[in-house]
């Protein structure tokens, strides 16, 4: 067979273009490819949601990648072992309750898990706004090109609608304090203190509460969840953010469910 680049290039933009106008009107927009959002959008799209991530860099899974201090390894404690069973995650016990797996294939099994349960990924776009409508509640996504805002180019962006929007952008709460500086009179916590510093046993156990929805539209995941509520950051123990990605989700179905 002889190749063709004309007929390459076309596959590529058609097949692209298809697939992105279809996700600009969704039932869930998370926004960071980290490990909570990853395994948010495996549940969501497994209860049948139209679900959409988008990540800002080229590499989708936030700082998992690096496990500790770039020793390629994570922590995942006995409450949320069972992720791992879902997404085949290998792993191993260390001491009781203590479990070791590689953070490269748990990265890789989590984004196989969102995608294979028929969640999409677009990487390199970055997310720079919210849109609003009534009430000022959040009702989507204003994206560009991840590389239009790295290099501070002033291009318009465009539009995504959601119901309902998931910031799992980690230490920075990036959805959320777009919405608390943009939005007047809006209230996210006591204003969003950002994360203390690291206490991995209070950290890890305070996240389940901190993940909800933390203004009308907006569920805050992960480490934003804890940025927002000013409690202390966790380090390379997983398990946390995998649970607060899950409860993400439940919290997403349920509202849904309801409307």
């Amino acid at each position: 067979m002889e190749l063709d680049e004309l007929i390459i290039t076309r596959a590529i933009v058609d097949e692209f273009s298809k697939t992105f106008l279809d996700y600009t009107d969704v039932d869930v927009a998370l926004v960071g490819g980290g490990p909570a959002n990853l395994v948010a959008a495996k549940y969501l799209a497994e209860a049948g949601l139209k679900t959409v991530l988008f990540e800002k860099k080229l590499s989708i899974g936030g700082g998992m990648w690096g496990g500790g201090m770039m020793f390629p390894r994570i922590v995942v404690q006995e409450d949320a072992k069972h992720i791992l069973d879902d997404f085949d995650i290998n792993y191993h016990e260390y001491e009781q309750g203590y479990y070791v797996a590689s953070s490269v294939e748990s990265v890789a099994k989590l984004i196989c898990g969102a995608t294979g349960a028929g969640a999409e990924i677009f990487n390199l776009i970055d997310v720079e706004d919210v849109m609003i409508r009534e009430n000022d509640a959040v009702c989507g996504l204003v994206i560009n090109w991840g590389t239009v805002s790295m290099t501070g180019l002033h291009v318009d962006p465009l539009a995504i609608k959601a119901k309902i929007v998931i910031d799992g952008t980690g230490h920075d709460a990036g959805i959320c304090n777009t919405v608390l500086r943009k939005i007047p009179g809006a209230k996210i916590g006591t204003g969003i203190p950002g994360e203390k510093p690291m206490w991995a046993d209070v950290g890890e156990r305070i996240l389940m509460d901190t993940t909800k929805e933390v203004y009308p539209g907006l569920i805050a995941a992960g480490m934003a969840a804890n940025a927002v509520a000013g409690a202390p950051r966790m380090g390379p123990v997983f398990g946390g953010m995998m649970l607060s990605g899950k409860k993400a989700a439940e919290i997403a179905i349920e509202k849904l469910k309801n409307e």
